[in-house]
């Protein structure tokens, strides 16, 4: 008797392993719950020392402005495109330009674009008084132009190849001076490190202590914050249709609907890589991460999931899930503002409105190195908020290239984006701020 019972046990056993090692394993990028729970010891990437500070560069906060010269060249009009930060950083670069210039600025066009479901001019979102006000003594800026001028279009000059101060004093002075009023569209190549002090020091002034939300917007804005618990993470996590088709990247295990939106966003001139240069290319850090990827690399980072986080992000995020599964705390615009508010929100408000919560949170995680983190990394570094991270596509790539999972992998994650935080890279913009050892 004792025998059969050994014997049962035995077999028992066997097929429990037996079914556990032969079961297939989980994909690397999923996160999971047991690897990092809220009550972990672990303390998270926040408390990591860090070695060096982007802050605000002396030359611009503490020194004396160079007086404007009694003349103008000529009215000089940015006109931006794209979405709101793409334009913000343009308009910024064009006041740099326009005191290089010794030019007036007059307020920029923001450019409607179909592609970004967008209608709103700049007096639309940013408060064009404080502008004015905030801008004496860097440049003159001037709401109208004169009669004898507003009657004309500007000319239109080509600023594409432009690099630097003596790029624009040689090739579009002249035009300035002939026609008196132009636009320019800023080159995204330029070199601001070539401008004097008192033309960098307008840009920096407009980009990060003149541009303010319209009251209305900023009301808003305060309201959103308030309602959001806190503390809380701001995520700003991009993995849209567009973006994915732009990256060129293969993603396996998306939902049909996802695959099926990223097809229609490719068209026939984004197809995506394939073998050996699709390995190569997403090693490189090319390829947008899934939001199963940024959760697990959150786990990595000891970050709690009972964490609250605000999801800055635009419309058509795909797999929303992989986040939602993991950290269960997810707050949105759409949740958090009434559905008439949020209808009524053209593109540009509500990039806005991510910018302001972003700049205000308690911390800031972007997936991506766009134009809004590159703007919202400066301006936390500006008011002094120091936790802000950029999650590192290429680390992550690396790393599953060679194998690696489970809590291997995420002890490398977690080294990788440490030296980050310690070093402050990526944390600011270099045009404005100076770097400052601890």
């Amino acid at each position: 008797m004792r025998v059969k019972l050994l014997f049962v046990i035995i077999s028992t056993l066997s097929l429990f392993l037996a079914v556990v090692l032969l079961s297939p394993s989980t994909p690397v990028w999923k996160p999971s719950h047991s690897l990092n729970s809220p009550n972990s010891s672990k303390s998270d990437i926040w408390s990591v020392t860090r070695i060096v500070e982007w802050r605000p560069c002396n030359w611009w906060l503490q020194s004396h402005l160079t007086p404007l010269p009694a003349k103008s060249n000529g009215y000089i009009r940015v006109d931006c495109y794209g979405g709101l930060n793409q334009m913000r950083r343009d308009f910024c670069d064009g006041v740099g330009i326009a005191r290089l210039l010794n030019a007036t600025l007059v307020l920029p066009k923001f450019e409607v674009a179909a592609y970004w479901n967008e209608s709103s001019g700049f007096a639309d979102v940013f408060d064009v008084n404080y502008f004015i006000k905030r801008m004496n003594g860097f440049v003159k800026v001037v709401r109208e132009l004169p009669p004898e001028i507003s009657s004309k279009e500007p000319h239109r000059v080509d600023c594409s190849k432009r690099k630097g101060q003596f790029d624009y004093i040689e090739s579009v002075l002249p035009s300035l001076l002939k026609y008196h009023y132009i636009s320019i569209t800023p080159a995204m190549s330029q070199r601001r490190d070539r401008y004097p002090h008192y033309a960098k020091a307008a840009l920096c002034q407009a980009c990060y202590s003149a541009l303010r939300l319209t009251k209305s917007l900023e009301k808003k804005a305060t309201e959103l914050l308030e309602a959001i618990p806190k503390p809380f993470l701001s995520l700003h996590l991009r993995f849209e249709p567009d973006m994915v088709a732009y990256s060129q990247c293969q993603y396996s295990g998306l939902s049909p609907t996802s695959m099926k939106a990223i097809e229609a966003a490719r068209g026939d001139d984004r197809k995506p890589w394939t073998g050996e240069a699709a390995r190569i290319w997403r090693n490189r850090g090319k390829c947008p991460l899934t939001s199963n990827e940024t959760a697990f690399i959150l786990q990595a980072l000891s970050i709690p999931t009972n964490t609250n986080i605000y999801l800055a992000a635009g419309d058509g995020l795909m797999e929303f899930e992989g986040l939602t599964s993991t950290f269960t705390n997810i707050f949105t615009k759409s949740a958090l503002l009434s559905s008439e508010d949020f209808k009524s929100m053209h593109g540009n408000t509500k990039a806005a409105l991510d910018y302001y919560i972003s700049i205000n949170s308690d911390s800031y995680v972007a997936t991506y190195f766009g134009n809004m983190d590159k703007m919202v990394a400066a301006m936390r570094a500006f008011k002094g908020l120091y936790k802000t991270l950029f999650l590192s596509r290429r680390a992550f790539a690396e790393f599953t290239s060679k194998g690696l999972e489970g809590k291997q992998l995420m002890q490398a994650l977690r080294k990788a984006h440490n030296d980050d935080f310690t070093m402050g890279r990526g944390s600011a913009l270099p045009d404005c701020f100076c770097e400052f050892k601890l």
